[in-house]
């Protein structure tokens, strides 16, 4: 019983990073109507940023995140707002698609050209330790992890339902005409969209990298997994995103110990054609009607 709930406590810390990868991927998608393929590259990138300024300002730990964290916002938020989405949303959707996709190239020769193409060892935000949870013993990075991602979601939610920015950030996502008629400010709101996604993508960085260490190929499987855990759950609601990513934490940790880890990365891939076939909504998704 021990073992199980280690692997589970375990499972659902990493899930809940995958989430709120997942969760950008349906913030974008609301806001533009696309996928963004480079999503896994905006996880990879802020840790770089943190080691930079580690590096070469001689930043402490928490001035390199702050650094990190507001890097991402203007690089990965503003400036991917405005200098690639904007100029090519109007060309089509299949259009800004392939341009996220050679995005995400694009951050990842970057990295191995100018930084390093080897793995680099990446503060942890906690210290090392172990903490007995019902006969469980888990590092208290893993449970770090899972209450922070855990309270992000949660604020996240009540930012959106309680707050009248939050409020008209989802009308603009469900009919921006409306909405606008309305008397929102609906580029704003968009804009307030990515930059959510961005900082969602640094603090993911910061939670996963002490694991993983910062590498610049990192980007390739997290994003894969994330985007698995969007469908998944239901690629057009934020609570789908999560229920995808836990989800997928945990039967990847239940598979390994249980089973065989030599397959559990097709576990995912397994899990989204079942789901396709069975519900392509997702889990938590509900059915978008469309005029032919």
């Amino acid at each position: 019983m021990s073992q199980f709930m280690q692997v589970l406590l375990s499972g659902l810390a990493t899930g809940s990073i995958y989430a709120l990868v997942a969760i950008g991927f349906t913030l974008v998608w609301q806001a533009a109507q696309t996928v963004n393929f480079a999503q896994g590259e905006f996880v990879m990138l802020p840790a770089f940023f943190v080691l930079a300024g580690m590096s070469f300002f001689g930043l402490p730990l928490w001035a390199a995140l702050l650094l990190g964290l507001v890097a991402s916002i203007v690089v990965l938020g503003i400036l991917f707002k405005k200098l690639i989405v904007e100029p090519i949303l109007p060309h089509g959707g299949i259009t800004l698609i392939i341009a996220t996709m050679a995005l995400g190239i694009l951050l990842k020769e970057s990295v191995k050209e100018f930084y390093s193409a080897e793995a680099q060892p990446f503060a942890s935000l906690v210290q090392s330790a172990h903490v007995d949870v019902l006969g469980a013993v888990l590092s208290l990075q893993d449970l770090v992890n899972l209450a922070i991602s855990l309270t992000i979601v949660v604020l996240l939610t009540l930012f959106l339902n309680r707050t009248r920015t939050g409020r008209c950030m989802q009308a603009t996502a469900q009919n921006p005409a409306v909405a606008e008629i309305l008397g929102v400010n609906v580029k704003r709101m968009i804009l307030y969209t990515f930059i959510i996604n961005a900082a969602l993508a640094a603090l993911a960085s910061f939670l996963i990298t002490p694991i993983y260490l910062a590498k610049f190929s990192n980007g390739e499987t997290l994003g894969l997994i994330a985007f698995i855990a969007a469908i998944v759950g239901g690629f057009n609601q934020i609570r789908g995103a999560l229920v995808g990513g836990l989800l997928i934490g945990v039967l990847d940790n239940l598979t390994a110990a249980y089973v065989t880890a030599e397959y559990r990365a097709a576990l995912p891939l397994v899990l989204l054609i079942g789901i396709i076939l069975l519900r392509p909504q997702g889990i938590m998704g509900t059915s978008e009607g469309r005029t032919v």
